[in-house]
């Protein structure tokens, strides 16, 4: 694939505005590029999330073993636009960078790989069997990766790399905490505050589960040598109705960062217990949501697939990949949950301006991205 038409396939990308919605124009135009070589055996297949909105499943060549590469489509708001120098939806270059929402998150990851994927196709050289899995709804939830997950679709795999930003393509992420979002409603009853013996203080109720939840997942000290120690915080918090009646209501949040010695299902029985201490007494009425639980993603610094990653890194870019951990949540957390006992990485192109105004990716990178994406795939499958 020449390299014009790889930037116009990065650049029809970013162009599509898909701030949490909308990635069924990704998906769709992505697939009009595998269409042409549905002869040569490539499958096709878009799982809808909802109206407008779908991941994509595209996957060529043969063979019992299976190479996952995966990516995101939506992107997060370009917020205050006065901030941009060029329309953030309307990809700009200058001085060999591509600027736009999405560049380095992730959407210069995607077209590599896909372009990865095309360059195999026009040799008729695809050296085994590849999945690609594009997400929908990764920035806020990984639900995509999720629906993609419970639909059984990530089980074949073998090995899975994520095309998500890592310095330039200079680390190799493998391993990275998982996400506990909750958010606890506190039930009292109004009352006049001189008189606080008529009501229930849902506040007080919501305090002493604040305090007490803090205090329980402090026990679970186990430290990582990678990402450290488990990590919660009391992020918001709420309620009451003015400030001469006892408070009827009350609501918090909060955001564990889990690490592999822990599961999730560790935290949820040390939330719930809690909650159900504090029901047994007189008066009180908490509950519990959770929000999008992400498992932690373990993995090992010197496994095969991170070292065959560095010795193709050392060929392409002429230095070696780091390995390191990650403290954010990605599709990878849901993947882990796949049937399919296999290792799951992260290294893609991108910058240090994700979430920013003027996002950017270096088209040097980018172009590099998808030599070594496609020099990945020939050695993985001994090629």
């Amino acid at each position: 694939m020449d390299q014009a038409h790889a930037e116009e396939i990065l650049k029809k990308v970013i162009a599509i505005p898909t701030v949490n919605d909308n990635e069924k124009e990704v998906a769709d135009y992505l697939a009009s590029l595998f269409a042409p070589y549905e002869d040569q055996g490539v499958t096709i297949e878009e799982l809808a999330y909802s109206p407008g909105r779908s991941n994509l499943i595209v996957t060529i060549g043969e063979g019992e073993t299976t190479l996952g590469f995966s990516g995101h489509q939506d992107v997060v708001d370009p917020g205050d636009l006065a901030d941009w120098d060029t329309d953030p939806f309307v990809p700009t270059i200058k001085e060999g960078r591509l600027i736009g929402r999405g560049a380095s998150d992730m959407k210069s990851g995607l077209a590599a790989v896909v372009c990865a994927m095309l360059a195999m196709l026009e040799e008729k050289k695809v050296p085994g069997k590849i999945k690609l899995i594009a997400t929908v709804g990764e920035e806020s939830g990984e639900y995509g990766a999720a629906q993609v997950t419970d639909a059984g679709l990530a089980d074949d795999l073998s090995a899975l790399v994520i095309a998500e930003p890592t310095d330039g393509m200079r680390q190799i992420c493998y391993t990275s905490k998982g996400v506990v979002d909750y958010h606890v409603t506190s039930k009292g009853i109004a009352a006049h505050s001189s008189r606080p013996h008529e009501g229930e203080d849902a506040i007080a109720h919501l305090l002493e589960f604040a305090n007490e939840v803090q205090a329980r997942l402090a026990r679970l000290d186990k430290k990582d040598p990678v990402l450290g120690k488990l990590t919660s915080l009391i992020t918001l918090i709420k309620g009451g109705e003015q400030i001469n009646s006892v408070p009827s209501q009350a609501e918090l949040s909060g955001n564990i960062r889990t690490i592999p010695g822990y599961t999730n299902q560790v935290i949820f029985d040390v939330i719930d217990g809690l909650i159900a201490e504090l029901n047994a007494k007189p008066g009180y009425q908490l509950s519990v949501d959770y929000i999008y639980p992400e498992e932690p993603m373990p993995g090992a610094a010197h496994s095969p697939l991170v070292q065959l990653l560095q010795k193709v890194g050392l060929e392409v870019f002429g230095h070696t990949l780091t390995p390191v951990g990650g403290t954010g949540a990605s599709d990878g957390s849901e993947f882990v949950r796949a049937k399919g006992d296999y290792p799951i990485v992260m290294v893609g192109p991108g910058s240090d301006s994700q979430h920013q105004p003027n996002e950017w990716v270096s088209l040097a990178a980018y172009h590099q991205a998808i030599a070594f994406y496609q020099q990945f795939a020939n050695e993985f499958f001994g090629k």
